[in-house]
């Protein structure tokens, strides 16, 4: 006989759906999705072509739970927990299987975050060193077939070029930017923003709804704030992620190669995305509405270590208008 006190297995979803549940998710996906919104207008994309795609996401991630519970994805089974209509279910599903999914990292950022990390190719002083074009390491073709033997180094060297990160004359290359961010290049960016803003909610929401380990996803908050104390501390935030950067990309490298040399199968494998934002505006100019009412919140994230500095609201928490 079961264990009625035992806790779920790892994974297992924590909350039963009800009336309330379902009131209070609705109620903060209208705070989440206001960037999202400001973001689609600014793009030209309206309500109705948004709510037309929304159908798509919603088949999918109906299906993905129903299989992660153990029940067949069946399109009847699909249209009752997405409540998208059942004649649009399998037309909508083929759509969707018939995209392409590109959710690995692409190889240009590996490129260039093996060149800003490696010590081999960088500098005396630090800083990545400007490389040969050809020849042995430390060499533009020596770092690109480091990271991939599938795909040309002059390839490889082009994509750079195309997407503003590199300079290169007949015989050398060199970083024309510090840090992955494709300048001009509107799909790149955007791409960017989509990955790690969708793992950053995909590990908030794994927390609140399902057992075991909780996974990182921690933010320390303040309001009264002076323009220049909101502007030291974003550069303390860069500065704190610089210091990071480093080990953290030489022990994810050191992980990533022992797999590879085990011959870890691809069933078995995993991905993983580690990242850090800043974000600081005005408060007296806002609109109230512009990101929910306001709550009393703890100023820093629950699951936060012991003995870490909390950061306190200078300013009385405010009500609910």
């Amino acid at each position: 006989m079961a264990d009625p006190d035992a806790s779920p297995p790892p994974g297992t979803t924590t909350l039963v759906p009800s009336p309330e549940h379902a009131d209070m998710a609705l109620a903060e996906a209208v705070t989440l999705m206001q960037p999202v919104v400001r973001w689609l207008l600014r793009h030209g994309v309206n309500y109705v072509a948004f709510a037309d795609q929304l159908k798509a996401v919603f088949l999918d991630v109906a299906r993905d739970e129903l299989r992660r519970s153990g029940g067949k994805a069946t399109h009847s089974a699909i249209s009752v927990l997405s409540g998208v209509h059942r004649k649009d279910v399998r037309s909508l599903l083929e759509a969707s299987d018939a995209r392409e999914r590109r959710k690995g990292i692409p190889l240009a950022s590996q490129v260039f975050t093996r060149w800003v990390t490696d010590p081999l190719y960088r500098s005396a002083d630090g800083t990545p060193a400007v490389l040969p074009r050809v020849g042995p390491a430390p060499s533009f073709d020596s770092l690109a077939r480091a990271v991939s033997t599938d795909v040309h180094p002059r390839s490889v060297l082009d994509e750079l070029v195309r997407l503003g990160l590199v300079t290169a004359s007949e015989d050398q290359v060199g970083l024309a930017n510090a840090a992955f961010v494709p300048a001009g290049q509107l799909q790149e960016l955007t791409a960017l923003f989509v990955a790690s803003a969708a793992d950053h909610v995909a590990a908030a929401v794994h927390n609140l709804t399902e057992s075991g380990p909780k996974l990182l996803e921690q933010s320390v908050f303040a309001d009264g704030l002076s323009a220049a104390s909101a502007e030291a501390l974003g550069q303390a935030a860069r500065d704190a992620w610089r210091q990071v950067f480093d080990p953290f990309v030489a022990t994810a490298r050191e992980r990533l190669h022992a797999d590879n040399a085990a011959g870890l199968p691809e069933a078995a494998q995993h991905r993983m995305r580690f990242g850090v934002y800043f974000y600081a505006e005005p408060t007296a100019a806002a609109d109230p509405q512009a990101h929910g009412p306001a709550r009393e919140v703890p100023a820093v994230a629950p699951e936060r270590p012991a003995g870490r500095p909390r950061a306190r609201r200078p300013k009385a928490p405010r009500g609910t208008p």
